[in-house]
């Protein structure tokens, strides 16, 4: 590898480091104090490059291609604050476990702390929120430098892949000359070949065990499990998703109902036709039924915490013993009611039960599962019929039912927080069809959703299905620009209710004022400039019909479209609440 300068060395030595680790594409944010590392990344054929104007769009977009694919998309930018611009989809990747590798250029040293332009202290910038940060030394073209650089690459990347995934954060110093210019002497002839080229693959390769408990632990849990009439699986939010295989093969070991979390990567697919999946569970778990039912012996659960409030609080009021698996052996239950947690990877640990469980097949425990079967009917027959009777108006609900029923085999469906990501838990039926279902339910924030959502089109060929509110449309509009530039198709549904919808959930809505002026914040924007300015298609529709026909038609049809649909936000919820309770009067 040869190069004009020192620089220009450092930069390429780490750029070629991480494509043999792997790394096939990255997200860059132009400036100038970055321009090495965008120069490496750019002239490298194995690295796709993803230029980005905004450094927030770019991390939220390098967060959405790692949800979807599990890999590392790189992150570079200049120093000051755009690595500040960063933090929140930092902040994104450490709750929800999601791999990310931060390179932000600074200045040198001798500039930390002294007023000069663009600087500000970048170490440890981002706090516990990565897993890893180094400050790299400053470029120098010596063997032993080069061998660690390349060790600090490796060690990266399997750092931000591992249990658990998360962020990782190289700060990467550079002084003048930043371009690949010619200096004379900079780097010397001499240096290793193992130091410039690296090896065949990583420098350093990592072998992760895989956490599992004791033999005597495991048979333990298996007989508890075997001897339980009444059990549960609950999957919730998970990145990477769970093992669905595994998880499928315990249900069908142990008989016990799955109450999948539509972001668990169990509520789709083929397994749903042989196994008692759950997904109405927010409508029917409230006091007033399940206080009639007897209560669960054991409930084992996967994943993070899930999205349904009347699930969590259901767990909450039972006085069952509860497994929690983590990898990572971290605490996702804010209840506080679990009983055990097992540090083992889920997939090996449901695979493992699977094979030892003796499945309980008593009066009692076809009882329970045709309680929860009884109540999913119940759930989607009221929700049926719902969607008959009120077929010309519409209901926020209804289009998240469409948006994942009408959705192409097969499709990656992203959803934004607040109401969009509640009314797919609640109205997305569990189904043999081939989804993708992702969130940013780390933070739960509603920043940058729509670069995650385009950044997790941007790894795939699936159709791509993204479901927005008015408010994160606005917040993340600048992340549109990624259609173009970044080569991205889309369908976007855009529900307009002109405000916080959400905030109609909580007892504040009583209280007007501040309601309305604080806390629901109607907007009054009109979003159709956006065809213009970002150069996708645009149609605005009032009806559950209009929008099956705009959806199907933005389907078939190449390159990006949103498709608004007007809606009353008070009405959805006043909705949302007959629906449950009627659900509950025919099951109480």
């Amino acid at each position: 590898m040869t190069a004009p300068n020192r620089n220009a060395l450092w930069a390429r030595t780490l750029v070629d480091e991480l494509a043999q680790a792997g790394v096939t594409a990255v997200c860059i944010a132009p400036g100038s104090r970055s321009t090495p590392l965008t120069a490496a990344f750019d002239r490298h054929e194995d690295v796709r490059t993803f230029s980005h104007l905004d450094e927030r769009s770019a991390a939220y977009f390098a967060l959405g291609r790692a949800k979807r694919t599990g890999e590392v998309t790189p992150l570079v930018c200049t120093s000051g604050t755009a690595a500040v611009n960063f933090h929140p989809a930092v902040v994104e990747a450490s709750q929800a476990r999601v791999p990310m590798l931060l390179l932000t250029a600074d200045r040198p040293p001798e500039l930390r702390d002294s007023g000069a332009n663009q600087t500000i202290d970048q170490e440890k910038l981002y706090g516990d929120s990565v897993r890893w940060y180094r400050d790299l030394p400053e470029p120098e073209p010596t063997n032993r430098k080069l061998r660690r650089l390349r060790t600090d690459a490796a060690r990266a990347l399997s750092t931000a892949t591992g249990t658990p995934p998360g962020p990782v954060h190289l700060n990467v110093p550079f002084r003048k000359p930043l371009e690949p210019v010619h200096v004379e002497g900079d780097v010397p002839d001499d240096l290793d070949s193992l130091a410039v080229e690296g090896r065949d693959g990583p420098f350093v390769s990592t072998s992760r065990g895989t956490p599992t408990v004791s033999e005597t632990d495991l048979h333990e849990l298996a007989e508890t499990l075997s001897e339980a009439e009444r059990g549960l699986l609950v999957a919730g939010p998970e990145d990477p998703r769970l093992d669905t295989e595994a998880i499928t093969a315990l249900a069908h070991a142990t008989g016990f109902p799955v109450l999948a979390d539509p972001l668990s990567g169990m509520r789709f697919g083929g397994h749903v036709r042989t196994v008692p999946v759950c997904g109405g569970y927010d409508a029917y778990l409230a006091p007033d039924v399940t206080d009639d039912w007897p209560g669960p012996d054991v409930v084992v659960r996967f994943g993070a915490s899930p999205t349904s409030k009347p699930l969590r609080k259901y767990l909450a009021r039972t006085d069952a013993r509860q497994v929690l698996v983590d990898p990572a052996g971290e605490w996702r239950e804010a209840e506080f009611t679990a009983s055990d947690l097992v540090v083992a990877d889920p997939g090996r640990l449901a695979g493992d039960l699977s094979r030892l469980v003796r499945g309980s097949r008593s009066e009692a425990s076809s009882d329970w599962r045709d309680r929860f079967e009884s109540a999913e009917e119940v759930h989607w027959n009221v929700f049926a019929d719902a969607e008959s009777a009120d077929a010309g108006t519409v209901h926020e609900g209804a289009i998240l039912a469409d948006a994942t029923d009408l959705a192409p085999e097969p499709a990656t469906l992203v959803v934004s927080n607040s109401m969009p990501v509640r009314d797919l838990d609640r109205f997305a039926e569990p189904s043999t069809a081939s989804r993708t279902v992702l969130a940013n339910r780390g933070a739960s924030g509603i920043d940058g959703v729509t670069s995650t959502a385009l950044g997790a089109g941007s790894a795939t060929t699936d159709h791509l299905t993204y479901v927005t509110g008015d408010l994160a449309y606005y917040h993340d509009m600048n992340g549109l620009l990624a259609l173009g530039r970044c080569g991205v198709e889309a369908t976007i549904v855009l529900i307009n209710n002109d405000g916080g919808g959400i905030f109609h959930m909580l007892p504040i809505e009583q209280f007007d004022p501040p309601f309305t002026g604080q806390f629901k914040t109607p907007h009054g924007l009109d979003f159709r400039p956006t065809e213009d300015i970002y150069a996708l298609g645009f149609a605005r529709v009032e009806t559950r019909e209009a929008f099956r026909e705009a959806y199907r038609e933005s389907v078939a049809a190449p390159g990006a479209q949103v498709i608004e649909v007007s809606s009353d936000a008070e009405s959805s919820h006043r909705t949302r609440e007959r629906l449950r309770e009627q659900v509950v009067a025919e099951l109480s």
